[in-house]
């Protein structure tokens, strides 16, 4: 049961989409109108300029982090750090899938990572660095983000539990499905291979 209300704290948690509040804020459209539909820090930093994607960038960071806080002050003494996994799945769940927004969200690159970082900070980050040197190497923004959560993968079962590596084989799972087309482009040879941010917006 504990898993449970930390998957939903987590979801709860994870519905509310930064992106969507600063697009309605700066254009008075939703997130979905603008570029690629994505209410993420790639997709608004093109449209709206950097700077409103690293806000969008710290307010998914926030939420990652609020839920894993709930859950930890919660069920910390009984499930341990895999509270903070837990929180971090149903985070990725409620951004990629808010009920309130008839289930499409975004892509949950940002809130994987924090929710990563949080839960192993070493190997989170290393993970993390690997999926942004695969990005900076090949220009191929879907190949870094399905990277991450692929890399943690064995790092969390080797050095943590078998849990922890299920947990991690969801979030996999969920971060290539959300980037299928692009990683399908990248096969095509259609992707393209850099991401410029409009400043000027």
């Amino acid at each position: 049961m504990e898993r449970i209300i930390c998957l939903v704290i987590g979801y709860m948690f994870g519905c509310f989409l930064t992106g969507e509040l600063v697009a309605r804020q700066r254009t008075g459209e939703s997130a979905a109108r603008l570029g690629t539909g994505n209410p993420g820090m790639a997709n608004l930093s093109h449209e709206l300029g950097l700077r409103w994607g690293l806000l969008v960038l710290l307010g998914d960071i926030l939420k990652t982090a609020l839920a894993c806080l709930a859950a930890w002050l919660l069920f910390g003494a009984a499930l341990g750090r895999l509270a903070l996994l837990w929180a971090c799945l149903g985070a990725v769940l409620g951004h990629n899938f808010p009920f309130w927004q008839r289930f499409r969200g975004g892509k949950g690159v940002a809130v994987t990572c924090a929710g990563l970082i949080l839960y192993s900070p070493l190997w989170g980050t290393a993970a993390c660095l690997t999926g942004l040197g695969v990005t900076v190497i090949t220009g191929w923004l879907p190949l870094g983000a399905a990277v991450i959560p692929t890399v943690f993968l064995p790092l969390s079962i080797l050095f943590h539990s078998w849990e922890a590596g299920a947990l991690t084989l969801a979030l996999t799972v969920l971060m290539v499905s959300r980037h299928y087309h692009g990683l399908g482009r990248i096969l095509r040879g259609e992707e393209p291979r850099k991401f410029r941010p409009n400043q000027s917006k």
